[in-house]
């Protein structure tokens, strides 16, 4: 293929969350010698940059720069940005809305979209079709290339439990004072090891009492996840209705789910706080059956291992671009009032 011998991409983060999806596809970028810069929406974010990361702090810097492709980790991105524009996604799909307002709703902002695995990719095919004013690649999630390949435990003597939760209140364990009451039961009696992390738009107040946790011995409270590094140390993971599910189970680990929405068969989802131990155990057992599921669950949501989906992602930009595929796409929606929004967000009206 003769892809252009060189690229500069621009990284658009819109909230915080898109660091870890972000950093992946950054070394990789700069692996192939290519250039890179940012745009972030947040002044508070931008604090998160490294010195060695080169940050646009104007729409005329970015028009300068001339990016080649946009990575863009949320749902929306300027029109008014060079280069094509590329959805990364911000989670897996995990069921919290319908199809038409959730993870498959088409804003009329992208170019290519990057899927995680067959139950991404088959709708959005059909979306392409459909609408034919984006392309569609299954290239597998950049944020869980830090993942793979999967490690054992490295304390066997002491298994390691995740907990994690959701912000929406309805579907949250965290929000549940006697879920709340049995982990204390729990972290006092059993002789595991446990890792905390809510979700970054949690109540402050639920915040605060889970940080009182820091106070065993054994239990570590994660503010902010920087990355999934963390995954790799827990056995079982404990959650509700969290997309970080999918984030953990993709390593083949068993997850317990609280009162999950719509749970899948390969959970272990229970609607009674008092079966939580027993649950825990279970799952730590790995059972043929359980971890059959698992396997199936896994090969539709994100069938690669070899932590290399940021590559598949470049190479696909490079093959878009180098096809010059955008040519071949109908011409995008007009999309007034989104285009407008996005105007007035960053104060640029010149066309």
């Amino acid at each position: 293929l003769s892809y252009i011998k060189f690229m500069r991409f621009l990284i658009y983060i819109s909230f915080e969350y898109g660091f870890p999806i972000v950093r992946p596809l950054q070394a990789e970028i700069l692996k192939r010698g290519y250039k890179v810069a940012w745009y972030i929406e947040n002044a508070a974010s931008k604090k998160k940059l490294k010195p060695s990361e080169k940050l646009l702090n104007s729409v005329q810097e970015v028009l300068d720069f001339k990016p080649d492709a946009v990575l863009v980790a949320s749902n929306e991105v300027p029109h008014f940005f060079p280069g094509i524009k590329v959805q990364l996604f911000h989670g897996f799909s995990v069921n919290k809305r319908s199809k038409d307002k959730g993870h498959f709703r088409i804003r009329g902002f992208f170019d290519l979209y990057c899927t995680q695995g067959p139950s991404t990719t088959t709708y959005f095919k059909e979306l392409e079709k459909k609408h034919k004013h984006f392309k569609v690649v299954e290239t597998g999630w950049s944020k869980v290339d830090v993942l793979f390949p999967v490690t054992k435990n490295t304390d066997a003597s002491k298994p390691t439990i995740f907990i994690a939760s959701t912000f929406t209140e309805r579907l949250s364990l965290a929000h549940n004072p006697a879920v709340f009451g049995e982990l204390v039961k729990l972290i006092e009696n059993e002789d595991w090891n446990w890792i905390v992390n809510l979700h970054p738009k949690m109540d402050a107040a639920i915040v605060n009492k889970f940080q009182q946790l820091n106070r065993f011995k054994n239990v570590t409270y994660l503010p902010y996840l920087e990355d999934l590094e963390p995954l790799k140390q827990a056995d079982v993971m404990f959650t509700d209705t969290s997309s970080i599910i999918t984030e953990f189970i993709i390593q083949k680990k068993p997850v317990v789910t609280f009162n999950n929405n719509l749970p899948k068969d390969c959970f272990i989802n229970i609607t009674a706080i008092d079966g939580l131990k027993d649950s825990i155990e279970y799952a730590l057992k790995r059972p043929e059956n359980l971890m059959c599921k698992i396997e199936k669950f896994v090969l539709e949501e994100h069938p690669y291992f070899d932590g290399e989906s940021s590559k598949r992602v470049l190479n696909a930009v490079e093959d878009f671009i180098d096809k010059n595929e955008l040519k071949r796409l109908k011409s995008k929606p007009l999309n007034l009032i989104r285009k407008y929004k996005m105007c007035k967000k960053l104060n640029y009206f010149k066309f």
